[in-house]
């Protein structure tokens, strides 16, 4: 038998060269195409200048971001910029470790081509590693790197050298890797963007369109390039590409460029990202809960409903590693791209991190734990922060959900949101929610369900507080209606209901048929409930104020000092249900013109208020003003304008400009200066009370129609009948259209107006 012999493998001379020795041929550069467009970054590019290698040292930084945000189009462009300052310049997509290895297997060909399909390619890829190591002023990026035990040992080895990484992953770097976030471009950037990528088609638009596109996507780079190329290629107006954002999210999300193969969308990027977190089904359930809020400053403990404390961390900690969320250690709070949140939450069943019933689950635990939340007393000071601090999360989570999506749970939720922005008195907001709430009770649950009653007086409630009265009452009436019909005319409920009506005919100023009413509920309440039950002495009260109103000023002080005693006897003298007795009888004094009594008992309340709530709270703030007023009618004006002044100012600071107590110490201050003789102070402060009340209440509120009436007489004052005249006569109009004919307000403008007529004719 013959033997074949052996060929032994005759390598090139270039494999005998150690990578030491070997020189850079000419053109070893591999860079991607040039971004075709690029804006900004002045910042992020001037920190990857900071951080160039020096002869002798070795600089790694990496670059991190959530998906889209634009890291490798900035890489790519800083290394564009350094042809001149570093050779060679090597690009490797490094988003697994055999895609890092066959990037360094083809720096190794590009360094010596004789090499290349001789060698084997993991000779190849150390010879890279051995050539980097015994060379300097070379740059390295590694793009898309998803796990940073992949570059860990590479770096290691390195001695010198420049490193550029991108990635999602924020943290689990190597100690000498230096870490950059790049965030969403600025409003401008991202204008600029948008208007550049259609320019390439020779498209342009009112930038006012493009901005709001913009805001829209929540300035994120990748995502304003896909909104262009779509713009680019159906010809369609910016407003149109919004509509159809709104109205079919899961396909615009999906639109790329079909003119570039591989373009990576929105859609398809941030599902990769996921993908590597599936491991653990918590972590896709917290993103989607988190897309029903707002997308900054959530209170990381909303998530805590979602399982044990570790288990939550553990996902927070994911997402943040990945960038899918910013996590704010110190203030306890995340924030999410609001364009990551308009994915989370829109349904696409080829998605399996988007399927509807995982979506609508998310949407279930969001209002429930929003719910959970909320302090139940939304009208005590104590617990505004936290409404505040939520509220915006609720508002996100009611305008992502179609009216006729909402639930029993949404429909609670609405109703508690209401409540608390009417104490706030932002009421354009408040009646939009309970209105809505009463709509979504009434499909659910049916128009006899005690709830759907029960949202029907809230909603009439508000309507009171707005001032219109005429879609108040007939909801009042319908609501004690409901109330006798299925509790029967003794039950609690009915006899609130008979209460809210009563105060909303007191509110129409008809006492003829206010007074009837509150008395009949009095009486009911003292046999049904008992004489010292705290709903008996509302009604004893609500009462007294109607007598005061109808100007029975004995028999309305006769009733305040008994449930002032009341109160006291049951609630203690520092309750504030007996202070606020106190501010009511003193009110009473003054009513009836007897300050002598009326100013101690004032100054009383005030001293009790500041002790037991405090000097912020609105009801001490109340205080303040209320002596303030009686100082006022008994002519102490040195007293009067600084109270008025310090209440004014204490409102702005706790309640807001646009309160309506704000507003009210705004009229009071240019009362206070105009009764003192100081109209020319007194009319400015009038003019941008009714300004503020118009655009706050709405042209039609009582308040708003008693700033009218006030800055018409404030002209009057001054003799400048050329516009009392005209604002006294719209006073009128708009009373009668609004209160009627036969409300004590329309009738003092009518004495008023009819007595400055009389003055001039004589």
């Amino acid at each position: 038998m013959q033997l074949n012999a052996e060929h032994a493998t005759v390598l090139p001379p270039e494999a005998l060269v150690a990578p030491a020795q070997v020189k850079v041929p000419v053109g070893v550069m591999n860079l991607p195409a040039r971004p075709q467009v690029f804006v900004g970054r002045c910042d992020a590019l001037g920190a990857l200048d900071s951080a160039s290698a020096h002869t002798g040292l070795m600089a790694v930084q990496v670059v991190h971001g959530l998906g889209g945000i634009g890291k490798s189009t900035l890489a790519a462009r800083w290394a564009d910029r350094q042809a001149g300052t570093y050779y060679p310049i090597w690009w490797i997509t490094a988003d697994s470790v055999a895609a890092l290895d066959a990037g360094l297997v083809a720096l190794a060909a590009a360094l010596q081509p004789a090499l290349a399909g001789v060698l084997a390619s993991e000779v190849l890829r150390e010879r890279a590693v051995q050539w980097l190591a015994s060379h300097d002023g070379w740059l390295l990026i590694l793009d898309n790197v998803n796990d940073p035990d992949h570059i860990t040992d590479l770096v290691g080895r390195l001695p010198r050298g420049r490193i550029v990484i991108t990635s999602r992953r924020a943290n689990g770097w190597p100690d000498q890797v230096s870490a950059m976030c790049l965030t969403v471009l600025d409003e401008d950037e991202a204008v600029d963007l948008l208007t550049a990528t259609l320019a390439r088609a020779q498209i342009s638009a009112a930038r006012e369109d493009l901005v709001a596109v913009c805001t829209q996507l929540g300035c994120l780079p990748l995502a304003v390039q896909q909104a262009g190329a779509y713009l680019s290629q159906t010809g369609i107006t910016a407003r149109d590409y919004l509509d159809l954002l709104a109205r079919y999210p899961a396909v615009m999300y999906g639109e790329g460029d079909e003119g570039r193969a591989g373009w990576q969308t929105i859609a398809r990027l941030w599902r990769v990202t996921l993908d590597r977190l599936t491991d653990d089904p918590l972590v896709g359930q917290a993103l989607r809960v988190l897309a029903f809020f707002a997308p900054e400053v959530i209170p990381r403990r909303l998530l805590l409903p979602l399982g044990e404390a570790p288990a939550v961390a553990r996902a927070i900690g994911r997402l943040a590693a990945y960038n899918m969320i910013t996590v704010d250690s110190a203030a306890g709070t995340l924030t999410v791209h609001r364009l990551v949140q308009a994915l989370a939450r829109t349904s696409d069943e080829h998605d399996p991190h988007r399927l509807s019933a995982d979506i609508n689950a998310a949407h279930a635990i969001a209002t429930a734990t929003l719910t959970e939340a909320l302090p139940q007393d939304h009208a005590h000071p104590a617990n505004w922060p936290e409404y505040r601090t939520l509220l915006p999360h609720l508002d996100a989570l009611v305008a992502c959900t179609h009216p006729n999506a909402d639930n029993v749970g949404t429909a609670c939720l609405l109703i508690r949101a209401g409540l608390f922005l009417q104490t706030q008195g932002n009421l354009a907001r408040a009646t939009e929610y309970l209105y809505r709430a009463h709509t979504s009770n009434h499909r659910l649950l049916g128009e006899e369900h005690p709830d759907t009653v029960t949202s029907m007086s809230h909603l009439a409630g508000v309507y009171q507080a707005a001032g219109d009265l005429h879609s108040a009452i007939p909801l009042f009436e319908r609501a004690l209606t409901d109330r006798r019909r299925f509790l029967g005319d003794e039950h609690p409920d009915t006899l609130t209901a008979m209460n809210n009506l009563a105060r909303a005919y007191n509110s129409a100023g008809d006492l003829d048929r206010a007074i009837p009413l509150y008395e009949q509920t009095l009486t009911d309440r003292r046999r049904v409930l008992g004489d010292d039950h705290r709903h008996t002495l509302t009604s004893a009260n609500n009462l007294a104020y109607a007598y005061r109103a109808g100007g029975e000023q004995a028999r309305a002080i006769l009733l305040y000092e008994q449930v002032l005693d009341d109160r006291r006897r049951l609630l203690g003298e520092d309750h504030p249900g007996s202070l606020t007795s106190m501010n009511n009888l003193a009110y009473a004094y003054q009513a009836r013109g007897d300050l002598n009594r009326a100013i101690p008992l004032y100054e009383q309340t005030l001293t009790d208020r500041r002790r037991v709530l405090g000097d912020d709270h609105p009801q001490t703030l109340t205080s303040v003003s209320n002596l303030a007023r009686a100082y006022e009618a008994a002519g102490d004006h040195g007293r009067a304008i600084p109270l008025q002044e310090q209440a004014l100012t204490a409102r702005h600071r706790v309640l807001g400009d646009d309160h309506p107590d704000t507003l009210n110490s705004m009229n009071n201050l240019a009362h206070a200066y105009q009764t003192a003789g100081d109209v020319n102070r007194a009319i400015p402060l009038y003019e941008q009370t009714l300004t503020d009340r118009r655009r706050v209440l709405g042209d039609d509120h009582p308040q708003t129609l008693n700033s009218m009436n006030n800055l018409a007489h404030a002209y009057q004052t001054a003799g400048d009948l050329i516009r009392a005249i005209p604002l006294y006569e719209q006073t009128l109009t708009d009373r009668r259209r609004v209160l009627g004919d036969d409300h004590p307000d329309t009738k003092a403008v009518q004495k008023d107006l009819d007595a400055l007529l009389r003055d001039q004719r004589e």
